[in-house]
């Protein structure tokens, strides 16, 4: 008999279940990617409040929201086991999870309405309502990196089997899942990453899994990427999405677009990966998150600008589907503009697509 394998098996210590977040006994442990890897620290929440501030202050970023507000439903749980009503308490705060980030709420409400359905049925059935949405949680979070394994898998058969791949900010499980799937297969992969301002998810988190995975990783800053598609033989770049709405425009880190917009002018193909938002029919739907403009005037903690300087900071861009040559997903490669294929083709729904 085959032996089981962890979703996350053979993948880097960043994308690793317990690394991530990960609930036990009140407290919810979240890594602090905000200064992964130069220091290995974890920030620990005592309240579902707690890491709601945590996911808004960007502990955890890309997919890294989304285990940690299934997590803090759990913590929730443990907070109201001795309230009147806790299923009114979970409501309020599955709400105040899923709304931790604006743009990806719609996403996030589908994680923690999950979580609440867990919490009835552990009502009635008396079982420990935080043990039933960690338990919950982590098949989530289990179906996830198996439907990320097969994206990787798809992706991979546009990759060539010795080649350099651009990508933008940090697509998270995908990064690993593709970098494993290459590895299986004997490829050659290089990846070549821009540093992602102002959180440099590209250079530490991104860099640091292509590195931890074994591969040759080369770090380039946020206005090098269209010298870098001419005078280097890029073979595709790749990215995840934030929000892919049914019309087909990406919504994913800024600098995303002009990546694209790059690679479109000198002929490289680019993939997006994830599956789109049905809840998200066309991009109006979508809210672009903008951040503390004093963010962009600090780099690691030292103010770069004069006082009295304004500064700007959208979280997200957005990509039209012009410049995207296929969305992939685990279901296979789809045009940006037939993306409604994608609900017809999958078999099924656990309730957990982003």
């Amino acid at each position: 008999m085959k032996a089981y394998r962890r979703g996350d098996e053979n993948l880097a210590f960043l994308l690793r279940y317990e690394n991530v977040a990960w609930y036990e006994a009140g407290v919810v442990r979240i890594l602090d990617r905000r200064i992964y890897p130069l220091k290995t620290e974890f920030v620990a929440c005592h309240s579902y409040q707690e890491v709601a501030q945590a996911i808004a202050d960007m502990v955890t970023q890309s997919a890294g929201p989304y285990y940690a507000a299934a997590m803090g439903m759990a913590l929730a749980a443990w907070q109201c086991r001795d309230a009147a009503d806790p299923l009114g308490f979970l409501t309020q705060a599955a709400y105040t999870l899923s709304h931790a980030r604006p743009t990806t709420a719609v996403r996030m409400e589908t994680v923690t309405q999950g979580c609440l359905r867990a919490a009835e049925q552990a009502l009635a059935a008396g079982r420990p309502l935080d043990q039933a949405i960690f338990d919950y949680s982590l098949a989530m979070l289990e179906a996830r990196y198996r439907r990320i394994a097969q994206t990787a898998v798809h992706l991979v058969d546009f990759f060539p089997k010795k080649g350099l791949i651009m990508t933008q900010c940090f697509a998270e499980t995908i990064v690993g899942a593709m970098l494993r799937e290459a590895d299986e297969r004997g490829y050659d992969i290089a990846l070549i990453c821009p540093e992602t301002r102002p959180y440099l998810q590209g250079a530490r988190l991104t860099a640091s899994v292509a590195c931890d995975q074994g591969h040759e990783v080369t770090v380039i800053t946020d206005n090098m990427p269209g010298f870098a598609l001419g005078q280097k033989d890029i073979s595709l770049f790749t990215c995840a999405a934030d929000a892919i709405t049914m019309d087909g425009h990406v919504v994913n880190k800024v600098g995303t677009f002009q990546i694209a917009m790059l690679a479109h002018y000198y002929h490289v193909p680019c993939y997006v990966t994830g599956a789109p938002d049905r809840q998200l029919p066309a991009i109006d739907s979508v809210t672009i998150e903008n951040r503390d403009p004093e963010q962009v005037l600090h780099f690691m903690g030292q103010r770069t600008a004069m006082p009295g300087v304004k500064g700007w900071y959208p979280a997200f861009d957005i990509t039209p589907p012009e410049f995207i040559t296929a969305v992939v997903t685990d279901q296979g490669p789809f045009s940006p503009l037939r993306l409604a294929e994608y609900f017809d083709r999958r078999d099924g729904d656990d309730g957990f697509l982003v």
